[in-house]
């Protein structure tokens, strides 16, 4: 499959550039911060988030958490719902397909998480913790997400932070150490905290994620983990000490043009890398997903030269990565037919897919399996040549 790539035709979205940073291949400037040092009141990161509506239960808005939340939205309209998942004018409204990017931009949503478990994982990370939010500002084509949520995802936030966070601890401190390295991690147990969101995003609106790097700071035998495709420099100051693993999720840039929309551009996702790290952060990498179309091997390459060319050496000595393979959902591309039928020239592939039944019951599709594990071996040659440094903790 590794022939020549088309020019992307005209039109339909593609990747903005938020703030102004270059799609190139010479890291660039961080994003900026306000005079008090805040990111996330700065005029670039409300072009990620300007929240204009606010949807909230009750009682979240009547908690310290959606108090804080509601405090830094003067003036905003807000509508109380019964549920965070019962939203007439969001959850199964076919008429929001048309605002699919906006909608993720002004609205938001608070509700109370009921069910606080934690779930094996054994892939990514040991465990699978509550998350503190679902929902997404930014609107990658691929995202599982809002395969759930009807025709609009945008953030929900969780504002009984507390209850979360003690959930954690009390599970962690069940565990004990761990006794016998796995492909998580050698020492300690993995705890995935944005299965559902991202963090960096999050992070622009409320304290959630730091209030979960502050609780695994202090948790010897367990580590936090996320995957984000956004640089929030505010996240810089949270000081885990070790106890956090970033994961920044990265693609040739071809693929996130028309993929990953309203993200922070992949050059800069990898910048960042030397920064987090010596903030404290372990800083992993997501080679996610890997979607298979003409050129893809050539584009991988120049990805993986790039890694090694501009990431320091002791961003080096303790990267590792994850290769997720592109898995799709026969409901998110009807969706994405109303507002990006583009992506779906890449996403939609029968000839090369497979019906798949994932953990949770749903029904999508993923690469034929001799498909996919050909893909898989030509990408562990191409990491084998052009960044051997870079450790896979698994593929998928």
């Amino acid at each position: 499959m590794d022939q020549p790539a088309e020019a992307p035709a005209s039109g339909g979205p593609e990747q903005q550039t938020l703030f102004d940073w270059a799609d190139s291949e010479a890291p660039q400037a961080a994003p900026a911060k306000t005079a008090d040092g805040a990111f996330r009141d700065s005029p670039q990161a409300r072009r990620m988030l300007d929240v204009r509506e606010v949807y909230a239960e009750p009682a979240a808005l009547d908690s310290p958490r959606g108090q804080q939340i509601m405090s830094r939205l003067p003036g905003v309209q807000v509508t109380e719902v019964d549920g965070h998942w019962l939203i007439p004018a969001l959850h199964g409204n076919d008429g929001n397909i048309s605002r699919w990017a906006r909608i993720k931009t002004d609205t938001l949503v608070l509700g109370v998480k009921q069910s606080l478990t934690t779930r094996p994982n054994g892939r990514s990370a040991d465990w699978i913790a509550p998350g503190a939010s679902n929902g997404c500002a930014m609107a990658c084509a691929y995202c599982y997400v809002p395969r759930r949520k009807g025709f609009a995802n945008p953030i929900t936030l969780f504002t009984n932070i507390e209850a979360i966070v003690a959930h954690v601890r009390r599970h962690v401190r069940a565990q004990g150490p761990k006794t016998e390295p796995n492909q998580c991690d050698p020492e300690a147990w993995v705890y995935d905290i944005g299965e559902n969101g991202d963090c960096s995003v999050d992070a622009l609106v409320c304290d959630n994620t730091a209030d979960l790097v502050d609780a695994f700071r202090t948790l010897p035998t367990a580590k936090a983990s996320f995957a984000t495709k956004f640089v929030n420099p505010d996240l810089l100051a949270l000081d885990p000490r070790g106890r956090t693993r970033v994961r920044f999720s990265v693609m040739p840039a071809d693929d996130a043009r028309l993929l990953d929309i309203r993200t922070s551009p992949v050059p800069e996702r990898i910048a960042a890398a030397a920064d987090f790290l010596d903030a404290g952060y372990e800083v992993h990498f997501n080679l996610s997903p890997v979607v298979l179309r003409p050129g893809w091997e050539r584009d991988w390459t120049d990805l993986l030269v790039h890694l090694d060319d501009v990431l320091p050496a002791r961003v080096k000595e303790q990267a590792a990565a994850e290769i997720i393979m592109l898995t799709h959902n026969r409901s998110l591309h009807e969706v994405n037919l109303g507002w990006h039928p583009r992506a779906e020239d890449l996403l939609w592939q029968p000839d090369i897919q497979e019906t798949k039944r994932s953990q949770n019951g749903a029904l999508n599709v993923r690469y034929a399996l001799e498909t996919k594990q050909r893909a898989l071996a030509r990408l562990r040659e191409l990491l084998a040549r052009h960044a051997p440094w870079l450790r896979i903790r698994y593929a998928f």
